[in-house]
């Protein structure tokens, strides 16, 4: 299992040998309208790939890694370590011109904050605490090899809805992994301000149809509830099993299921 350069809230990681297999090598591009951390494109053998999010600072610093690895990686192993360093970085955020600068932040602060969430308040400023367990800064040679995948992928800012309708063709795979909408209430590991809630659901439910309408395949994750019951209506499903640290502390873990749903039938 090749290992990501971020921690995601959701990640995926554990659900890996079950998302693999929807894909096969037949499929002429991949698409990712919710990249987040990239989890399941840095583990599949593909060459072409579109990778889209709403998150300005998420697909910047993936560009910006792409094509100067070696600067940010500079700016990322001379960052001092600690707290204090931490929050001032976090309050500095991403706001300069300067994206070689604020690639290493976003990837510093993702590596030392509260369970690899990304949240910000209603200004957009990136707030998520700091936490004394955070990972482990990725070396060099780790990230060489992860880099080589950016290559394979043309990364783009956009809603989820645009980029499909924009870019889907026949013979695509698309993994689709949303927020979970959680009934549209404000929780702690909310997205952004303008995360995904109970209004989008309806336009996702649309999308995968014109995914399937163009001749394309689908996988969809999402948590077991209701608003999965509505997704899936009509498309194959498969619920899996998956252990999730609740408030983000390994003490906490629970297990939970998660429901893929597609228009491939294994």
């Amino acid at each position: 299992m090749q290992k990501t350069l971020l921690r995601w809230a959701g990640s995926k990681k554990k659900l890996l040998p079950h998302l693999i297999k929807y894909y096969s090598n037949s499929y002429n591009r991949y698409l990712e309208p919710f990249v987040g951390s990239g989890q399941l494109f840095f583990n599949l053998p593909m060459e072409n790939a579109i990778l889209s999010d709403i998150n300005t600072d998420l697909i910047k610093m993936y560009n910006t890694l792409k094509y100067n690895h070696t600067d940010v990686y500079y700016y990322l192993s001379n960052f001092p370590k600690g707290k204090e360093q931490y929050y001032k970085l976090r309050k500095e955020g991403f706001s300069g011109s300067d994206n070689v600068l604020n690639a290493a932040m976003f990837i510093y602060l993702n590596t030392h904050c509260f369970n690899g969430l990304y949240r910000t308040n209603l200004s957009g400023k990136f707030n998520v605490p700091y936490s004394e367990s955070g990972g482990k800064l990725i070396d060099l040679s780790e990230l060489e090899i992860l880099v080589n995948y950016l290559h394979k992928g043309n990364f783009i800012t956009g809603d989820f809805e645009k980029v499909i309708n924009e870019n889907c063709r026949e013979n695509d795979f698309i993994y689709l992994d949303p927020p979970y909408a959680v009934k549209n209430k404000r929780i702690f590991n909310q997205y952004s301000p303008d995360t995904f809630g109970l209004n989008d659901l309806n336009r996702l439910r649309k999308i995968i149809q014109e995914i399937d309408y163009r001749g394309a395949k689908f996988v969809l994750s999402y948590a077991s509830c209701d608003e999965a019951t509505f997704l899936s209506e009509g498309w194959f499903c498969e619920n899996v099993s998956t252990i999730r640290n609740i408030s983000g502390f390994a003490k906490h873990r629970k297990l939970e299921t998660e429901v893929l749903i597609s228009n491939i039938c294994l």
